[in-house]
């Protein structure tokens, strides 16, 4: 079954400009829809439509740097039949615009409101509890660990509460909202022997972890390349890693 969704998976990033179907994609797998979009949640972690969505997002950040198309012409050739929606999925998910991140991925940085800072968040008043662990790495890293706490297993929109660490190890995020968070965690791998590709970029998620009244959680992550079952990473990450995340 795991290769069957790898086709479904296939079939999306190839096609993602298209409208594709649930009943379209479980026929790519040959398996009822029910079953398959069972599945496929199991192996990926979201939705056919979610995994859509982010790859329609990322090949936009592909094309904002790549080519000199207007924001209206990357939205449709992406599948977006509406600019204004294009605009506000992509700004919600990436923490810029397209223009402003298309300025940032050049050189040329703008401020976003929504953009995140690497200094640990302070406790909320109103905040749930904490989220402890380790993370660790079997690959070197070329810079800190960004950890954030997330509603998506996407990794995706401004963190609930984060922080920073310098390299693998422990860590701890105080000041969590209560509810279900998902919890990632991404750095900089080494540079390649072709260096001209950039540093790789290493995940690890946790979750979903449930954050109530006076709540510790405690979660450990391996940090690893992004592979065919994951979703792509949306949202820009620190400034040194924001190209190669990309």
């Amino acid at each position: 079954m795991e290769h069957a969704i790898q086709c479904a998976v296939q079939t999306i990033r190839e096609r993602y400009s298209e409208p594709l179907t649930l009943d379209e994609l479980a026929h790519t797998a040959m398996v009822s829809k029910f079953h398959f979009l069972r599945t496929f949640r199991r192996i990926t972690g979201v939705t056919p439509g979610r995994f859509l969505s982010a790859v329609r997002l990322h090949e936009a950040k592909i094309l904002l740097v790549s080519t000199s198309l207007n924001v209206s012409d990357i939205g449709a050739q992406v599948g977006y039949s509406s600019t204004g929606s294009f605009t506000r999925r992509f700004s919600e998910s990436v923490g810029f615009s397209p223009t402003q991140y298309r300025h940032n991925a050049l050189g040329n940085p703008q401020p976003s409101p929504r953009r995140i800072s690497l200094a640990p968040t302070e406790p909320r008043p109103d905040s749930g509890g904490s989220i402890s662990g380790v993370v660790r790495s079997p690959y070197r890293t070329d810079s800190g660990i960004y950890i954030g706490v997330f509603e998506s297993p996407i990794l995706e929109r401004s963190p609930a509460a984060r922080a920073t660490i310098a390299h693998s190890g422990q860590f701890r995020i105080n000041g969590v909202p209560r509810g279900s968070w998902y919890v990632h965690a991404a750095a900089q791998g080494p540079l390649p022997g072709n260096a001209s590709t950039g540093h790789p970029l290493l995940v690890g998620t946790a979750g979903p972890v449930t954050i109530g009244p006076g709540t510790d959680a405690a979660v450990q992550m391996t940090l690893r390349p992004l592979g065919w079952a994951n979703p792509p990473i949306l949202l820009a990450l620190p400034v040194e890693w924001s190209v190669h995340a990309s």
